[in-house]
């Protein structure tokens, strides 16, 4: 949980760098790309990422005017990334302009009333888009597309600074 906004607002920014660095290696082609038949597409856990902030922030109450994650998925990689380019810095200039460090403390009804929990704990779950950055960075490699690297290098990286992978 967040108990700080500038705590949250400093781990925001290199997240969501990473999060950049990740969707401009999507194609438009590799959208449709999902592991299995019945799972999410690289467009949808992409689309996911970039729309979901937008809703759990409204339920705690920032105005924030965006996309909800069950609309229809973007048909370009380059829309995805603009709408999660807006979005990034809209999160972070509505809790920079609405937000002080004890309202990080309000309890919030949250997915209609099924959750109560903390605005710093809201802002921890947005953050949870480091679980589906993976989810992405995987299936991106499962099409055949190198992922940048997120918090290390990838194993193709680490032959580009002349080291060996890491034994897996």
């Amino acid at each position: 949980m967040f108990r700080k906004v500038d705590d949250f607002l400093q781990m925001w920014e290199p997240e969501c760098q990473a999060m950049k660095n990740l969707l401009g290696t999507l194609t438009d082609s590799s959208l449709s790309h999902s592991a299995a038949p019945d799972d999410r597409t690289i467009g949808r856990v992409a689309w996911h990422i970039t729309a979901e902030p937008y809703e759990m922030a409204r339920m705690a109450g920032l105005p924030l005017l965006g996309p909800n994650s069950d609309s229809p998925v973007p048909a370009t990689a380059k829309e995805i990334k603009e709408h999660y380019d807006a979005m990034s810095k809209a999160l972070a200039d509505a809790v920079r302009a609405n937000w002080k460090d004890d309202s990080l403390l309000v309890v919030d009804d949250m997915f209609g009333g099924m959750y109560k929990w903390p605005r710093g704990v809201t802002l921890m779950m947005i953050v949870h888009q480091a679980h589906h950055r993976g989810q992405v960075a995987t299936l991106l490699r499962n099409a055949g597309i190198v992922p940048t690297p997120i918090y290390g290098p990838t194993r193709e990286a680490w032959a580009g600074m002349g080291m060996p992978a890491p034994a897996v």
